[in-house]
């Protein structure tokens, strides 16, 4: 799913930790398949359903604004305006809050195949 993890840094003698972060992880569909056969029809990050004030924001790969979904919704269909979208890569960005209330963004992309 969506996992906090913790990187720590050692000194090269390892006797003390030097530094710590946490980051999260996504598990995302690094692709979907919308052609109405019901397996991958929409996009959507699933283990994010619990953060209420999250927000994903999808894009074609020259920046346009395509779609805004939160995460508890069905997710993206593949469509802009009622115009099926092309096969193509398509970004993302999520704003989220981490473990301690901050709020965070992740982008990647991901694949629309027809």
């Amino acid at each position: 799913g969506c996992d906090d993890h913790i990187i720590n840094v050692r000194q090269i003698n390892g006797c003390s930790i030097v530094g710590s972060e946490i980051f999260q992880v996504f598990d995302y569909p690094k692709y979907f398949t919308p052609n109405g056969d019901r397996f991958n029809d929409v996009w959507n990050i699933n283990c994010l359903n619990n953060q209420l004030g999250a927000s994903i924001y999808i894009f074609d790969r020259f920046g346009k604004l395509l779609k805004s979904i939160v995460p508890s919704s069905s997710g993206w269909d593949g469509t802009f305006n009622g115009s099926l979208m092309p096969t193509s890569d398509y970004w993302f960005r999520v704003e989220y809050f981490d473990q301690e209330g901050n709020p965070s963004v992740f982008s990647s992309h991901f694949t629309l195949k027809r």
